[in-house]
C-alpha cells in the first residue's frame, strides 16, 4: 500500500511539470470572454503567453497543482491499488469501480486545488487585469476566498469536480489496463518504456474526452465572481448559459490544448509509478530472497 502512495506521488510530480504550460492555455481558452477573445486558438494562447509574460507565464499558478496533485496522484493510485486488491479479482469492470473510487475520493482535495490554480492563471490576463495583483500563490489565493467566501468558496465547483472525476478516472485506469494488456507489457519486454508510454498517454485522452464537456462547466464555475459579478446560479445555469451564448462549441472549448497535454502527462505519470513500482518490488523480492516472479504485470498496479 505504502508504494502505491509513493509510485502515485512521484508521477504526480512528473506529469504536473510536462503538463502545466498546456493546463495554463486550456483554461484561458475555457473562460475568455466570447465577445472580446484574447486568443485565436491554441498555438496563439501559447505565443501571447510568451510574449506578454514569459515562458514563466505558462507555469503561472503551477504551486497549487504541485502541492496537490503530487499528493492526489499519490491518493488515486493508493485508493485503486487497494480497491483492486479489496474487490479480490483483476477484470476491466473492477478496474472501473476502482478507478471511479479513487477518482471520487481525491475530489476533497482535487476541487480547492484547481480552484487556486484556476485563479492564478487568469491573474492579470485580459478581462480580469483589474484584480491582476490580487493573489501572490496559491495559497494566498485559497486564503483570501476562505476569509471572503468561508468554506462554501473554498469548494466551488465541487459537485462538477465529482462529476468529472468519478467517472474518468474509471476509464483512465479500464484503458490502461486494457492497453497494457493488449501490448504485451512485461517486466523482461525490452520495448517496455515505449509501451507503457503509449498506454499511458491514451489513458489520458479517453478520460479527457470522457468527460471534457463538465470541465468546462467546472472552469467556468470556478472563475465565476472574479470581475465582482456572478454569473450562474449553479450547473445547470452555467450549461443553459455557455449554450445560448456561444452554442454547442462551447463545451469543447480548449479541447485541443488538453488533449496535447493529456498525452504527454500521463504518459510520463504511468510510466514513472510503473517503472517506479517495478524497481521497488524488484528490490523488496531482491530482499525477501522470494521465489518465482518478482513483480505482477505492469497493469495490475
Amino acid at each position: 500500500m505504502a508504494l502505491d502512495f509513493l509510485a502515485g506521488c512521484v508521477g504526480g510530480a512528473a506529469g504536473v511539470l510536462v503538463g502545466h504550460p498546456f493546463d495554463t492555455v486550456k483554461v484561458r481558452l475555457q473562460v475568455q470572454s466570447v465577445e472580446k477573445p484574447l486568443y485565436r486558438g491554441t498555438y496563439h494562447c501559447f505565443q501571447s503567453i510568451i510574449k506578454h509574460e514569459s515562458a514563466f507565464g505558462l507555469y503561472k499558478g503551477i504551486g497549487s497543482p504541485m502541492m496537490g496533485l503530487t499528493f492526489i496522484n499519490a491518493l488515486v493510485f493508493g485508493v485503486q491499488g487497494n480497491t483492486i486488491r479489496a474487490l479480490g479479482k483483476d477484470t476491466p469492470l473492477n478496474q472501473f469501480l476502482a478507478g471511479s473510487a479513487a477518482g471520487a475520493i481525491q475530489c476533497v482535495i482535487c476541487c480547492p486545488m484547481e480552484l487556486a490554480k484556476t485563479r492564478m492563471q487568469l491573474q492579470g490576463t485580459g478581462e480580469y487585469n483589474l484584480k491582476s495583483k490580487n493573489y501572490k500563490n496559491s495559497l494566498d489565493c485559497l486564503l483570501k476566498i476562505y476569509q471572503k467566501e468561508g468554506l462554501r468558496g473554498i469548494n466551488r465547483g465541487m459537485v462538477s469536480t465529482f462529476l468529472r472525476e468519478t467517472p474518468s478516472f474509471g476509464f483512465y485506469f479500464l484503458t490502461y489496463d486494457s492497453l497494457t494488456r493488449y501490448l504485451g507489457c512485461e517486466v523482461e519486454d525490452s520495448y517496455i518504456i515505449p509501451k507503457l508510454l503509449l498506454a499511458g498517454g491514451m489513458s489520458g485522452i479517453v478520460s479527457w474526452l470522457s468527460t471534457y464537456p463538465v470541465d468546462v462547466i467546472k472552469s467556468r464555475l470556478q472563475a465565476d465572481g472574479v470581475r465582482g459579478v456572478v454569473q450562474y446560479n449553479g450547473i445547470l445555469d452555467c450549461v443553459r448559459k455557455s449554450y445560448h451564448e456561444e452554442g454547442w462549441k462551447v463545451f469543447t472549448r480548449g479541447l485541443t490544448s488538453t488533449l496535447l497535454r493529456a498525452f504527454p502527462v500521463n504518459a510520463a505519470t504511468f510510466a514513472t509509478v510503473t517503472v517506479f513500482l517495478m524497481y521497488m518490488r524488484s528490490e523488496e523480492n531482491l530482499r525477501d530472497c522470494e521465489a518465482g516472479p518478482a513483480i505482477q504485470q505492469p497493469s495490475s498496479l
